[in-house]
């Protein structure tokens, strides 16, 4: 039997928040989805209970991450530099390889059961690059994809300087995901260069307000991820009390 389909997104803003933190607050809510998803299995429709969707946004002090397949020469940091950049280091369940959180930094973690959506984890990673990408143009910053690259790139048509301004990494089991995007919004870039950036050392990093040349307010950003994402996904938006 399909499990019956639940719409409704209950957006919780954590604030700032430890990466550790974090990062249990997710498995704890990934794994009660999934483990709601095994109970549904064998039962009929009338029988189940809808599996909830979450969408965590958080910002993190300073905190390096590498995914499972990333490489650990691309911390640029020993330990002894970690604790002078007042900065954390996680080795972590997501794809791909290094990046950095830090504050002004809007980091976005949804807990989706994509039975209610699609399953097609393309087209998930396509419309959160979607609504930070209409985000940006919101603000009159023109931003796209870079063919065999994940994430949202500055100058990504002509190339001459392509900047990122949003990382992606996900995790999905039993079409649950978790884990997601890190938009630079007022964030110190100069952390970026203790990384290779996602592997990548030949293209730079940037932020709405180095573009903007202006700091911005985040939680109007936050407002307008928001209202994309509802969009994009065609989700019934709870807002956490």
């Amino acid at each position: 039997m399909n499990e019956i389909i639940n719409k409704k997104v209950e957006f919780r803003d954590l604030g700032q928040v430890d990466y550790q933190q974090a990062w249990d607050y997710q498995e704890q809510l990934f794994a009660e989805t999934v483990a709601l998803k095994i109970k549904n299995r064998p039962l009929a429709p009338a029988d189940q209970v809808p599996s909830n969707n979450y969408m965590l946004f958080v910002e993190h002090p300073h905190v390096y991450t590498l995914g499972k397949s990333g490489k650990e020469e691309n911390l640029l940091l020993d330990e002894n530099g970690l604790k002078t950049h007042q900065a954390q280091y996680y080795k972590i369940n997501r794809g791909g390889d290094i990046t950095y959180h830090g504050p002004g930094q809007l980091v976005g973690y949804p807990i989706l059961d994509l039975d209610n959506f699609f399953t097609d984890i393309h087209k998930y990673l396509r419309f959160l690059e979607e609504a930070i990408i209409l985000t940006l143009a919101d603000y009159g910053v023109p931003a796209g994809r870079i063919d065999g690259l994940t994430g949202v790139w500055i100058d990504h048509l002509e190339q001459k300087n392509p900047r990122k301004i949003c990382a992606m990494g996900v995790k999905s089991s039993r079409w649950v995901t978790m884990h997601g995007f890190a938009f630079n919004v007022n964030t110190d870039i100069s952390y970026f260069g203790h990384i290779i950036p996602c592997g990548i050392d030949d293209k730079e990093v940037t932020s709405l307000h180095l573009e903007l040349g202006r700091a911005v307010d985040i939680q109007e950003v936050k407002a307008r991820v928001k209202q994309h994402l509802v969009n994009l996904f065609e989700m019934e938006r709870i807002e956490a009390i």
